[in-house]
């Protein structure tokens, strides 16, 4: 299928609403990396982040008759999601963990292809960011994995959230300021070594350094393109 023939999100979800039995498998197909993503690194937690990802595209599924197209599909089904990882993270938040078990979720975080094809270095540095982003509150870690890690536009993110956009900044500027002090020195390596971070949103010494991540791909990165 070319491009000008590919069904853009918006009209695979009609065909989905419709009753086209393979639509919505198609829009699952596109974007599911990318809810994985911010899944992810929103709970650090890979069996909660299947388990909000499953959730939100069963909502997803269901609710598709009331998508009204005021947002692009992927802004409604990265909401969508967001708010299923937010749920788990209230949730979680009441349970006491132990220090083992947060260990264990975090060293989870790493993909098994990756301790192969990332150097040593980023897995460490990935890790620890990971480590930090856990201490902020959920909606705090929300908003920095949409604007700093995922590269959203402040506006967009807050579409996502479902919050003003004076939200998402305040949100964002109080999880940089609580993750500075543990940070810095990631920050430092990497200027050591030449890095600049990429993304719409990162201005230097501001955002949340970016490290190599489980599925940051280009698709990831770029999601399933915009309806």
């Amino acid at each position: 299928m070319t491009d000008n023939s590919r069904p853009s999100d918006q009209a695979l979800l009609a065909r989905h609403v419709e009753g086209d039995p393979d639509a919505f498998g198609e829009i699952v197909r596109r974007h599911r990396d990318r809810l994985w993503a911010v899944a992810l690194r929103t709970l650090g937690d890979r069996e909660e982040a299947a388990d909000a990802v499953q959730d939100a595209l069963v909502s997803a599924y269901r609710a598709a008759h009331t998508f009204r197209g005021q947002s692009a599909v992927t802004t409604w089904l990265h909401r969508i999601t967001v708010n299923a990882c937010l749920d788990r993270a209230r949730k979680a938040a009441s349970r006491r963990t132990s220090p083992v078990a947060e260990t264990e979720r975090l060293e989870q975080l790493i993909e098994p292809h990756e301790s192969a094809a990332v150097p040593a270095e980023r897995q460490d540095l990935h890790r620890e960011l990971l480590g930090a982003l856990r201490t902020l509150p959920a909606e705090q870690r929300a908003a920095l994995v949409l604007v700093d890690m995922q590269g959203y536009p402040v506006a967009e993110a807050a579409e996502v959230l479902g919050v003003p956009t004076g939200t998402v900044k305040s949100r964002c500027a109080r999880g940089r300021a609580r993750l500075l002090p543990m940070l810095t020195h990631l920050r430092a390596e990497d200027g050591d070594k030449g890095t600049s971070g990429g993304g719409r949103n990162r201005a230097q010494g501001t955002s949340v350094p970016q490290t190599a991540g489980p599925n940051d791909s280009g698709a990831v990165k770029g999601g399933g393109g915009r309806a």
